[in-house]
């Protein structure tokens, strides 16, 4: 009987124990990434960015820029002559 004791024991030391081990550490690494990211990481801008929580609103240029201007200036000056 105590053979089977000691088989038993050296099964919990060599391979239950490292896996119960990694398995807590896993788990608290994954609660605490959890805990930041409902609580800090979702409202970081840059966070949102990468991971794609947030879409940027596409803006059209504006029309009143220098080379534009120009160029309507041309395009005035050609409808006019025809």
């Amino acid at each position: 009987m105590e053979t089977w004791i000691s088989h038993w024991d050296y099964l919990v030391l060599l391979i239950l124990r490292p896996i119960l081990a990694i398995s807590f550490v896993f788990l608290v690494i994954s609660l605490g990434w959890l805990l930041a990211w409902k609580l800090v990481l979702v409202h970081v801008p840059l966070v949102q960015e990468i991971f794609g929580l947030r879409k940027k609103p596409f803006k059209p240029k504006p029309m009143t820029r220098r080379i534009s201007r120009y160029y309507n200036s041309i395009n005035a000056r050609n409808s006019e002559s025809r």
